[in-house]
């Protein structure tokens, strides 16, 4: 009884082309026939974009006009690298979502991004509550956490979320500083969402970090509407 090995074959395996020519040779089967597509679909921005975005937030549509606005400024701001090329976000401006929990703020900025891509523009980003973020760069062993810093702070898209949840101490005030004020003066897009009222933010993130926050951002206070409560019952 004669039997055939079924291991799955890769693509690209050396030989595997001109075995599959033998065999539809064999069986007076034209190559163009069967001829497999050079490359694989493309990966589209928008399906990049929801591999690297939370499941929870992977539908999310920003509606809010001001958030819509900041998406219309840094996409006028993204430029081409080369002639020809795909325009990409390098600088631009901040965004400060205030309000309280529930209020659709971490949806907001997720959808923000997906408005992005689909405008066409090309961005790298990177998402992040603040307590990870804090996590990330605090120095421990075998971490370059000063190189940690740099790459965050050069990052073309940085999404903190919930800036202010974290517990206050001279490190995190520190840190928080020396991350905004880079961004700052690298004039990169950062997106900031905090539960805190606006006039909170100082007592919470110290003198040095709210007043560059007032200076980088555009500040959206979001009415005290609980978005989540309000699905559940809808």
């Amino acid at each position: 009884m004669h039997t055939h090995h079924r291991e799955p074959q890769l693509l690209g395996n050396e030989g595997i082309l001109e075995r599959m020519a033998r065999i539809l040779a064999a069986r007076n089967i034209a190559p163009a026939a069967a001829a497999l597509p050079d490359d694989p679909e493309p990966f589209s921005p928008l399906d990049a974009l929801l591999a690297g975005m939370p499941p929870r937030y992977q539908s999310a549509v920003a509606d809010h006009p001001m958030v819509l606005d900041w998406v219309g400024k840094v996409t006028e701001a993204a430029v081409a690298p080369s002639r020809g090329a795909r325009r990409q976000v390098t600088t631009g401006p901040s965004l400060l979502m205030a309000g309280v929990v529930g209020a659709g703020k971490t949806h907001q900025a997720y959808g923000a991004v997906r408005a992005l891509v689909e405008s066409g523009v090309g961005v790298r980003w990177r998402a992040s509550t603040a307590a990870d973020l804090y996590a990330d760069l605090r120095p421990r062993p075998g971490v370059d956490s000063e190189r940690e810093l740099a790459a965050v702070s050069r990052c073309p898209l940085l999404i903190i979320d919930d800036l202010g949840a974290a517990k206050a101490s001279e490190w995190v005030e520190e840190i928080t500083y020396r991350l905004i004020n880079r961004r700052y003066n690298l004039m990169v897009p950062t997106l900031i969402t905090t539960n805190l009222a606006i006039k909170d933010l100082r007592s919470y993130l110290g003198d040095r970090v709210a007043s560059r926050l007032a200076e980088m951002t555009t500040r959206v206070e979001f009415e005290p509407l609980d978005r989540r409560r309000y699905r559940a019952a809808a």
